[in-house]
């Protein structure tokens, strides 16, 4: 792939008016680069050096602007002094945000694939994460969720069917349809840990034989304290990766 199409988007981007600092619009125009799919996940930038001349910049900028890329974890060092745009994705634990919107924020598009759509009576550990009886009918959403095409999770939701009274109504997105439905979650408790994937969860993501599921379960909160949803996700270990900011 050539690099003209990335160098001229980021030549335009740079060319306007800004009190940013020259690193910081550097790398708000990779990231928009990035989202506009101008370059492949795992093909390499180009150099530090075409960087520079090409935009009219000092290296030492665009290193900077590099390395807040690499250690926000778009960009990997490899070897022979090549920058490439990551295979990997990570996800942050601070934030609650949607399958849909952490893949969108690494420029790639969110999709995926409905398994089963039900409503049922609750398991015990149903009724026991959602605080509800067994004589409640819950939503069962279960989906395999993608990025750019590619197999990165499975996702089973439930929800108590008051606020699903039909499944078949959720779109790409059960936030958007929360939302719409004045019952969009405000808080959530997350519990992750790892775990063996079965074959037939291993056939559906494309995952190696010796790859570890990571899995993480969510209870999700209304303002008012309802618990609106459970969700556990199993996302492939090999391409995933999580990430909690630590201040002190």
């Amino acid at each position: 792939m050539t690099d003209q199409p990335i160098l001229a988007f980021l030549a335009d981007t740079l060319s306007g008016p800004s009190n940013e600092p020259l690193y910081r619009r550097l790398e708000q125009a990779l990231k928009q680069a990035f989202a506009a799919s101008l370059i492949r996940r795992g093909a390499a930038l180009p150099s530090e050096r075409v960087l520079s001349t090409t935009l009219g910049i000092s290296r030492v900028t665009v290193r900077k602007a590099l390395d807040v890329l690499v250690a926000d974890g778009f960009l990997d060092r490899r070897h022979g002094a090549k920058t490439v745009l990551s295979s990997r994705l990570e996800k942050s634990l601070s934030t609650m945000t949607s399958f849909s919107e952490d893949i969108r924020s690494r420029g790639m598009e969110p999709g995926g694939t409905w398994l089963s759509r039900e409503i049922a009576r609750p398991s015990p550990s149903e009724m026991m994460a959602l605080g509800i009886s067994g004589s409640e009918r819950v939503v069962r959403l279960r989906r395999l969720r993608t990025a750019d095409g590619m197999p990165i999770a499975i996702e089973t939701a439930t929800l108590p069917a008051r606020f699903v009274p039909d499944p078949q109504e959720i779109g790409d997105s059960l936030y958007l349809y929360l939302d719409a439905a004045g019952a969009l979650p405000v808080r959530a408790l997350q519990r992750m840990q790892a775990k063996p994937g079965t074959p037939e969860e291993k056939r559906l993501l494309s995952a190696p034989d010796d790859a570890a599921l990571l899995v993480m379960e969510r209870r999700c909160f209304l303002a008012d304290g309802q618990i609106v949803e459970f969700t556990e996700t199993r996302y492939r270990g090999d391409v995933y990766d999580f990430v909690i900011e630590l201040i002190r």
